[in-house]
């Protein structure tokens, strides 16, 4: 691949070599990595699961629930950077005026990102919107884009560990700063704008400073040889030991190490159970002791469970890095899936949003909803292309890019 000319706006998705295609995937795929996005055709499965099946079942968390919960939404974060990489030129980022573009073209796919999450907040569903989150970790990671591996490697590192500290000393010290709501609208961010922020940067349910972690790992990654088997193994091998090893020191830590008898004893207002509840389903923790960031549970951010999902985002995108190659066509409907989230996913939200269908029987809603979402994602991507907000988007950061490059508007195609 040769460096891209200062001159030409980087296309929406970089280019890789057809060895990297098992097979096409309708038309826009030859400018797409298709490993990443089954990988993120698989996120989004994972989700919507977890947003439709119940969380337990007499008492004890469903299966589904340990093998999705927090990993799904981990997942989409490393592969968002890893397609921030791709966006921006992947193994050979562009420098100038033209990384002047694309850097102005992600924080406008950001803001609009962000806009679209606090549309959906009115919808008045039981889902937690992921949006706001991310578009403020898209718009965080435009300073990070000409940064190398090593350093963002180590990034991911401080932001995994100082993140989680920071989200407890500001829960600890400003007690009296009220979370408002799980789903923002315009109107709310717009009358408590120092509680969004710090919703969206430490203490909401996807909180950027920690979750930067996975950003930062996506980047570097990217900016790989993607196609090559030895980095499917080695991510593979890595995320496995890196998940495995974070169970183990939070066993260590919450059992010989005293932590667990130290919560108990730091947080009087919740009793045994209730703390167990904590270990077990996650959720948001108490600012009682810098013991609880020794846990590993879902939606907590402690350094251990970033560290620990980002390992099984990992083992997972390795995997699918290896079997890809040989799966054929049959990952077309993933493929295609994971090319258009960002649509797939409002209209789950506005799905369950509406109780269209019965959510009293989750198994067929779940069942349904995800047969029409890959069925309609295909011929969609057959006829069409890009999803229909994922083409809003290109047309917004790609007319953005040119006006950056060039210094003028781009002429419509109508026009001489």
């Amino acid at each position: 691949m040769s460096p891209r000319p200062e001159t030409s706006p980087p296309p929406d998705n970089d280019p890789v070599s057809a060895r990297t295609r098992p097979s096409p995937t309708g038309p826009g795929g030859s400018h797409r990595v298709v490993g990443v996005d089954v990988a993120r055709g698989v996120a989004l499965i994972g989700i919507v699961v977890l947003n439709i099946l119940p969380m337990e079942g007499e008492g004890d968390p469903q299966f589904v629930y340990v093998l999705f919960g927090g990993r799904a939404a981990a997942l989409f974060a490393l592969i968002a950077g890893i397609s921030i990489a791709l966006q921006s030129g992947g193994r050979r980022p562009p420098s100038g005026r033209a990384m002047t573009a694309t850097r102005a073209a992600l924080a406008l796919r950001a803001l609009m990102i962000i806009g679209i999450g606090l549309l959906l907040g009115p919808t008045d569903t039981t889902v937690g919107i992921i949006l706001p989150y991310y578009g403020v970790l898209f718009l965080l990671a435009v300073p990070l884009l000409s940064l190398g591996r090593r350093t963002l490697f180590a990034l991911a590192v401080a932001f995994a560990v100082l993140g989680p500290m920071a989200m407890q000393l500001v829960r600890a010290r400003w007690t009296n700063m009220t979370h408002i709501d799980d789903n923002y609208t315009f109107a709310l961010a717009a009358a408590h704008p120092g509680i969004f922020l710090t919703d969206m940067l430490l203490t909401g349910i996807y909180p950027a400073l920690p979750w930067l972690a996975y950003i930062c790992v996506g980047l570097a990654i990217g900016r790989l040889d993607l196609a090559s088997r030895k980095l499917g193994a080695t991510l593979l091998a890595a995320g496995t030991a890196l998940a495995a090893s974070m169970w183990l020191l939070s066993e260590f830590l919450l059992g010989p190490a005293g932590g667990y008898e130290r919560l108990i004893a730091a947080t009087p207002l919740l009793n045994e159970e209730e703390i167990n509840e904590i270990l077990t389903f996650g959720g948001t923790l108490p600012a009682t002791s810098g013991w609880w960031l020794a846990i590993l549970a879902r939606e907590t951010s402690t350094p251990l469970t970033i560290l620990s999902t980002l390992g099984t985002s990992l083992a997972v995108l390795g995997a699918i890095l290896l079997l890809v190659p040989h799966l054929g066509r049959t990952i077309v409907p993933l493929a295609a899936a994971g090319s258009m989230t960002l649509t797939l996913y409002s209209a789950h939200v506005i799905i369950q949003a509406t109780e269209i269908l019965d959510t009293e029987r989750p198994i067929m809603s779940l069942t349904i909803q995800c047969i029409v979402f890959l069925l309609a994602a295909v011929l969609w991507r057959n006829a069409v292309g890009k999803g229909p907000l994922e083409a809003v988007l290109a047309a917004a950061t790609g007319w953005l890019r040119t006006l950056v490059l060039t210094g003028r508007r781009p002429t419509p195609p109508n026009q001489t």
